[in-house]
């Protein structure tokens, strides 16, 4: 698939400088781009690059100034990075839609509902009575239990397994390995030591326009739904526990943890390997730093915390500086131990 500098620049809203006829076919960076690729210019101290770069056509801040000729053809924007990820969705929503029909072996029940230009990959189980919306790309060795429902447009990578009666909404990207649906961790403890496990009858609800990363796991509630809010974006390798609420454009990274029942707000950010205890409330456009373990509720909106248990983050850096300086500090004060016992003496 080719595309022209005019046809890149009318997709993003850039203006073009140079040959609006020239076309590319494929992606590089800007210091490795070949003759027929396109690049794109957003951090500063790349710069050098765009006077030597063999890219065909490259994308840059519109208030950047040049410093010398340049080869490429360039599309000015106002957000180059914004503007190379538009781009790479188009290119990878072109290549999927490609994609269409049932290939085998597989199985899907007479009773599944089934939108246009469909594509379900080989070896892939799609139980009764689920819907599958338009344009829906379902990758290889997959699997989808009763009563389950795919949004219009929404792409499930290989080897997922999706639980029954979870619903998935519109332009929903699910990566290889997820597991949504499981059985919440629910175990009543009983006098004799054991436990009897408690049934998990709810199920998962993922909002339009989320994306989960690969081997990320979302357990099904206990009774009504754990809630992954629109927008939102969870990592590899993130574990969501029962009754959880995931709010709008939230972001958690890679081995995150959030316990049974607690809410996290719109637009909050959880660093990788942070642990949230469960029921909680996590307030709207909080910060959690990467490792912290968050055992409270953080009710005032936009906090940043940190450390475990983890507290405000100023804080925290100012604590971290006080324990740095604990040896100097033992030293000084020891010394002046040692002035007030001879000081004493010398009274006496």
């Amino acid at each position: 698939m080719e595309f022209t500098a005019g046809q890149i620049a009318a997709l993003i809203q850039g203006k073009i400088e140079g040959d609006a006829a020239i076309s590319v076919s494929s992606f590089g960076k800007i210091e490795e781009a070949l003759n027929g690729q396109l690049a794109f210019l957003a951090n500063p101290k790349y710069e050098d690059y765009l006077y030597s770069t063999n890219a065909s056509i490259v994308l840059l801040n519109d208030s950047l100034e040049l410093k010398h000729q340049v080869k490429a053809t360039l599309i000015r924007v106002k957000d180059p990075y914004s503007a190379f990820a538009t781009l790479l969705d188009q290119y990878e929503k072109l290549q999927t839609q490609q994609l269409m029909g049932i290939e085998q072996p597989s199985f899907v029940h007479e009773s599944v509902k089934m939108g246009n230009q469909v594509y379900i990959g080989a070896f892939t189980y799609i139980d009764q009575n689920t819907t599958i919306g338009n344009n829906v790309k379902i990758f290889p060795n997959c699997y989808l239990g009763p009563n389950v429902e795919i949004g219009n447009n929404s792409i499930i990578l290989p080897g997922v397994k999706i639980y029954n009666n979870c619903k998935v909404g519109r332009d929903v990207k699910i990566h290889a390995g997820v597991v949504i649906g499981s059985d919440g961790f629910g175990f009543a403890p009983q006098t004799n030591g054991t436990f009897i496990k408690v049934p998990q009858i709810g199920n998962v609800v993922i909002e339009d326009n989320v994306e989960i990363g690969a081997n990320a796991t979302i357990d099904r509630a206990t009774m009504g739904s754990t809630l992954i809010k629109s927008g939102a974006k969870i990592d590899n390798l993130v574990q969501i526990a029962h009754n959880v609420e995931i709010g709008s454009n939230t972001v958690i990274a890679a081995q995150a943890g959030v316990s049974g029942s607690t809410k996290i707000g719109n637009n909050v950010m959880i660093g990788g390997q942070a642990g949230i205890v469960g029921h909680i409330q996590i307030a709207d456009g909080s910060k959690i730093n990467a490792q912290s373990g968050v055992s409270k509720s953080i009710r005032l909106p936009n906090t940043a915390v940190t450390g475990s248990p983890a507290f405000e983050y100023s804080s925290a850096l100012r604590s971290q500086a006080v324990n740095r300086n604990l040896p100097e500090m033992e030293k000084r004060l020891s010394e002046l131990e040692q002035i007030i016992k001879s000081l004493r003496l010398n009274a006496d």
